[in-house]
């Protein structure tokens, strides 16, 4: 069996998925080839951080999540007890929206079905190869051989990926040193409060609800089980006994649903692209998934490479386009290294000098810089790039390439978000003395307009570019400013 396609996609998770939907929706062939035969059934991920709300937003989807999802306005930063404060965030989503990610890749993968993605369930990779001309992947599907032939093939096959073991790709990094349990179970007491969060020499404890009105999501670091295998079996009774001892009461769990153990294995590829074959999410970086940042990391990946990768298929940008992939993408991987480990070491310093100094950052987490620089690191919304990724026709205003761009209101009542629900780039005109062209990697869209001055002292970002006062500005596809024209 022959498939022969533009872009191979390996992993239909929340990642693979997107980036098939970005790449079909500019009108590339796609064709995903996962493992499992069936869809997830665990809830496993559950926050959707405010830049993933918003960058399903730019294509017209964010109301398909907010509508099975519950918004949280804030989260924590190590388990500490001063809570990150989201509400504060400079967004049209000022939350992290908790929903299952069997939910989330339900939404993407019917999504991606109506775009006109090939899925192919119960593959199974065992070689991929590249030459000049294309990348290459063969194995097993439907109990037949196959061969997947096309332009790119990107690895979105998780931890222990079989693309970037093929491509030769370091993965270096810390062993496991500690180990968690987690419970997806009813609870037959009520909590006093609708979540809970406990910090003890006893370990950690956090209690959230899952959205149904039903089941909760215990996540227990047991100081006396830290140390058992990633890979031993969690019962009921350990997790319910564990609970028990750090909250000092029983909430008694029952009924569970899932229960697994996760590490703080940490790993980060040396490279996100060998010649054709590029790596995202956990083919890329695994982490303890301290504050939610996994998936939505991996989704951000997605959503800076589909872009990329259609320009160049399409013939609208030079090869070189691809390499701001890795640029872009690796020190970002890099962050996360850093903050997750960050996040493990105050999880894991349970003895009175570590609570001591738990107690100390929390404090600074009082004060309200402090507490939105982390807040914004966690939600994605503070990722920025830099470098302007075309040349401007004129002097640009500076530090303005690179930023995220919220959704900015227009005199005609529309918004900056809504225009790009096409995938293409935007060149929004803001005065008649603006340039009438400019040139991009990609398909670009034209519109003159005016920015509105913001209702309220939450849109910022947007008063601050009002102020300045643009001639123009370039938006790249996946919603980060190009460059604002002076």
């Amino acid at each position: 069996m022959n498939l022969n396609t533009d872009v191979i996609i390996a992993g239909a998770g929340p990642v693979g998925l997107l980036l098939a939907c970005e790449l079909r929706l500019a009108g590339l062939d796609v064709v995903v080839l996962e493992r499992r035969d069936a869809p997830v059934g665990d809830s496993r991920a559950l926050s959707m951080h405010a830049r993933t709300v918003e960058t399903l937003g730019l294509r017209g989807l964010a109301p398909r999540f907010l509508e099975r999802g519950r918004p949280f306005g804030v989260g924590h930063y190590g388990a500490l007890e001063t809570m990150l404060d989201f509400s504060a965030l400079d967004s049209s989503y000022p939350f992290q929206l908790v929903i299952p990610q069997s939910l989330t890749e339900q939404l993407l993968e019917q999504h991606a079905r109506d775009l006109g993605v090939r899925l192919h369930r119960g593959a199974t990779v065992d070689e991929t190869w590249q030459d000049d001309a294309a990348v290459h992947a063969s194995g097993t599907l439907d109990g037949q051989r196959f061969t997947a032939s096309g332009a790119y093939l990107v690895g979105c096959d998780g931890a222990r990926s079989a693309a970037r073991r093929q491509a030769g790709i370091a993965f270096e990094g810390l062993d496991a040193g500690t180990t968690t349990m987690l419970g997806d179970v009813r609870l037959q007491a009520p909590l006093p409060a609708p979540a809970l969060m406990k910090v003890n020499q006893e370990g950690v404890l956090m209690i959230v609800p899952l959205g149904d009105g039903v089941h909760h999501r215990l996540i227990v670091l047991d100081a006396r089980r830290r140390h058992m295998p990633v890979g031993e079996p969690v019962t009921l009774e350990e997790l319910a006994d564990g609970a028990r001892r750090i909250a000092g009461c029983d909430y008694l769990p029952s009924q569970p649903r899932w229960l697994s153990r996760f590490s703080d294995e940490t790993r980060h590829a040396a490279q996100y692209r060998q010649g054709r074959i590029f790596l995202a999410g956990d083919a890329a970086h695994i982490h303890m998934p301290a504050g939610g940042q996994g998936m939505n990391v991996g989704m951000q990946d997605a959503f800076n490479l589909g872009w990329k990768l259609a320009a160049v298929v399409r013939g609208q940008a030079p090869q070189a386009l691809l390499d701001s992939y890795h640029d872009e993408r690796h020190p970002l991987g890099a962050q996360l290294f850093r903050n997750t480990m960050a996040q493990t070491a105050l999880m894991t310093s349970l003895d009175p000098r570590g609570l001591a100094l738990r107690a100390e950052i929390s404090g600074l987490l009082t004060q309200p810089e402090a507490n939105l620089k982390l807040a914004l690191q966690i939600s994605g919304l503070g990722i920025g790039y830099g470098a302007a990724l075309s040349e401007p026709p004129a002097p640009v205003l500076a530090g303005w390439s690179g930023r995220r761009i919220p959704d900015m209101r227009l005199t005609d009542g529309g918004s900056v978000h809504a225009l790009l629900h096409d995938g293409e780039w935007l060149y929004l005109r803001l005065r008649e003395d603006a340039p009438h062209a400019v040139a991009c990697p990609g398909r670009l869209r034209t519109v003159s307009a005016a920015l509105a001055p913001p209702p309220d002292a939450s849109g910022a970002s947007q008063a601050e570019l009002v102020a300045a006062g643009p001639l123009a500005l370039l938006i790249r596809p996946d919603g980060y400013m190009d460059y604002a024209l002076a």
